[in-house]
């Protein structure tokens, strides 16, 4: 409990002042002339100043607000390989268990998955999330608990205390992915249609598997044809429809040693072939 003593004048105060000044001058020249009861005048001009001053006294009881710490567990697909599940449950177990022994200290956990629409991970839009809900004063500190692949960092919200990154996984993870940038929906079937491509590596690549790689390439199921794909740059391929209605071209890289899945080493492109009725 705290007091404080809180002063609401009748008047302005400076008002009071000129009129403690005033009677400190009657009472002072009372004192100084000898007269009898000075010292009455002087308790009765400090009632009235108190009473214009009307004080009073105030007592509080105050209870701290405790502080927030914001935990954001990543679950998207790339969360749930290589041990990664049992790494991010371990990690959660350890955080609760630390915030549970800081005093007067809150733990509010948020879970994120993948973002509609092959969106990714959106780590700051869920943070920015939880920020919505929780007074920002009241923020101690965030942490973000994922393997670090991020997609919108660059909508991160301002942020009321330090942010942690606790990565998951291993240090020399590694993985190739191979993602079809550009294909149309339609082609004029026995004529070459141009396809873009992408072969990337993330994480720790080993030497030998950067520079090129083999690219398998198969029509409806068909027999594929091999040839030499260089890793990291955009490659336009021409394929040639063979036949009217839909086509399915497979595109497959060979799953290298070391990755962490095969999961993304393939894509599948459908094209709709149309007859030239213009010959």
């Amino acid at each position: 409990m705290t007091h404080e003593i809180i002063w609401a004048p009748l008047v302005h105060f400076w008002l009071v002042g000129m009129l403690a000044g005033l009677m400190a001058a009657v009472v002072g020249a009372a004192l100084w002339r000898g007269l009898s009861g000075w010292w009455l005048r002087g308790l009765a001009a400090a009632a009235a100043l108190m009473a214009l001053a009307n004080p009073s006294l105030q007592s509080e009881d105050r209870a701290p607000l405790s502080d927030i710490v914001i935990l954001v567990v990543d679950d998207s697909a790339s969360q749930q390989i290589a041990g990664r599940p049992a790494q991010t449950e371990a990690a959660i177990a350890g955080i609760e268990a630390q915030v549970a022994q800081l005093p007067n200290t809150e733990l509010r956990v948020v879970h994120m998955g993948d973002a509609p629409d092959n969106a990714g991970s959106l780590g700051m839009a869920a943070l920015a999330e939880a920020l919505a809900d929780e007074p920002r004063a009241r923020v101690a500190g965030m942490i973000l608990l994922s393997d670090g692949q991020i997609h919108d960092v660059a909508q991160a919200p301002p942020l009321p205390a330090p942010l942690h990154l606790l990565q998951t996984g291993a240090p020399e993870d590694w993985d190739r992915r191979l993602v079809v940038t550009n294909a149309p929906a339609f082609a004029i079937m026995g004529e070459d249609v141009s396809l873009t491509l992408r072969i990337e590596n993330q994480g720790a690549v080993p030497v030998d598997e950067r520079g090129t790689t083999r690219l398998q390439i198969s029509v409806d199921g068909g027999p594929p044809r091999e040839i030499d794909a260089p890793i990291g740059q955009d490659l336009t391929l021409p394929v040639t429809l063979p036949h009217g209605g839909m086509n399915v071209i497979q595109f497959t890289v060979p799953v290298a040693a070391g990755e962490l899945t095969d999961r993304n080493n393939s894509a599948v492109v459908r094209i709709n072939g149309v007859r030239d009725r213009l010959r």
